[in-house]
């Protein structure tokens, strides 16, 4: 998917980072309102939509809110939703309601652009705690998370059968892990594939209790003995084959591979559901939890909040629209519409019922950590993914070096 910057477990998923654009009057020292007054003011909602469905889905959840509150509110589907709200706020006008990163979060509320409701809501206690802390700045909760994703552990079990495997096989640690993988390696097929980067391999770290940043909030941590493990286990298997990245097996990604039987495992987040459906109807597959590594279990989140612009017209109506679309009956129709898990503990049950085969993606909810959302981490990670490409044949140390030496200057930064 904060106490702004820790390690691995309280930070928010990296993405675009925007460079302090907006202004527009706004106050750059933007406290936590209290609960305002709705008024009769119309709300423009913009959002970066999947597809049809999920349009749909949310253009008729915010029709029924309007006609139940009598507040005229829009859906706008953005063709690039970062470069409109970048726009939007440039100029003064920016949309009331929106889809928001958590690193937008970061460089909005910098500059007073954002408003910190999130604590005004009267179901801020149901959202998912690392979700929460991925939007939260020095403790302060600034925008409801609207759905999430978590990466497990997908298995062909065609191939997995055919393997010998059985259900008892599944992998619960890195050993069991390693033993599968080689297993169910032949004839061009890797046992487990997955992208070459940390929005991947950043599993690996989270089990071995790795991270990025301190606890306090200060210091580097990338150049650790428990980072510098998880990359030495990545790369031992990128060696004798067991392990693969779907580019080198001539994927654009890890559901690509998994679809055309190039990997007989993946690591992939729930979306991967979706494309196999479109993409890959006969393929065959089981969703398992990521095994525990030395310190335990740990998967990646993916999230966006519901951001509220400070110079929102109808900032007490907007509220209200967030509370209705975070809801937990609400949130579990846009689950059954297009897929999401819902970023509330109240619903996780009945997901559970909807999708009883993808249980492990939420389950992985209790462990989620989240990659770093500070302004110039983006870039900390775009760096480690270009080393990480060669990983197979790189020192770790120097990758591990160089990107804490760059994570250091972010921090020092702030």
């Amino acid at each position: 998917m904060k106490k702004s910057v820790v390690g691995l477990g309280t930070l928010a998923a990296a993405a675009l980072v925007l460079s302090g654009c907006g202004g527009g009057g706004f106050d750059d020292n933007a406290e936590t309102p209290d609960n305002a007054e709705a008024t009769d003011a119309s709300i423009e909602v913009l959002i970066g939509s999947s597809g049809e469905a999920e349009t749909a889905a949310v253009e008729s959840a915010v029709a029924a809110w309007s006609e139940e509150s009598g507040i005229p509110a829009e859906v706008i589907v953005a063709s690039d939703l970062s470069q409109q709200l970048s726009q939007g706020f440039a100029g003064g006008s920016p949309a009331d309601l929106f889809y928001m990163s958590a690193d937008q979060m970061h460089s909005y509320a910098a500059n007073g652009s954002l408003l910190p409701y999130a604590s005004n809501l009267s179901n801020k206690d149901d959202f998912y705690p690392a979700l929460v802390e991925a939007f939260s700045i020095d403790g302060e909760f600034y925008c409801a998370p609207k759905d999430f994703s978590t990466l497990a552990l997908v298995i062909n079990t065609d191939m997995w059968e055919e393997a010998g495997l059985t259900d008892a096989d599944y992998p619960t640690n890195w050993d069991e892990l390693a033993t599968v993988a080689k297993k169910l390696t032949k004839d061009g097929v890797a046992g487990l594939g997955f992208g070459p980067e940390i929005e991947r391999i950043g599993v690996f770290m989270a089990q071995a209790g790795g991270g990025f940043i301190s606890e306090d909030g200060t210091e580097a941590i990338i150049n650790s003995e428990e980072n510098a493990e998880a990359f030495n286990y990545v790369k031992q298997h990128l060696e004798d084959g067991s392990f693969a990245y779907s580019s080198d097996l001539g994927a654009g990604w890890g559901g690509e591979a998994f679809g055309k039987g190039l990997a007989a495992m993946v690591i992939e987040g729930n979306w991967i559901t979706g494309a196999l459906s479109a993409d890959f109807p006969d393929v065959k597959y089981e969703v398992v939890e990521l095994p525990a590594g030395p310190a335990g279990k740990g998967t990646i989140q993916y999230t966006n909040c519901w951001g509220i612009a400070t110079d929102a017209d109808n900032t007490g109506g907007a509220q209200e629209l967030v509370e209705y679309l975070t809801s937990t009956d609400q949130q579990l129709k846009f689950a059954e519409a297009f897929g999401v898990m819902p970023s509330v503990e109240s619903a996780s049950e009945n997901w559970k019922e909807l999708y009883p085969t993808m249980s492990a993606f939420i389950d992985g909810a209790d462990y989620a950590i989240n990659l770093p959302s500070l302004a110039g981490s983006a870039d900390v990670i775009a760096d480690m993914n270009a080393q990480i490409t060669s990983l197979k044949t790189a020192d770790v140390a120097a990758i591990l070096e160089s990107s804490n030496t760059t994570m250091q200057s972010v921090l020092d930064a702030q």
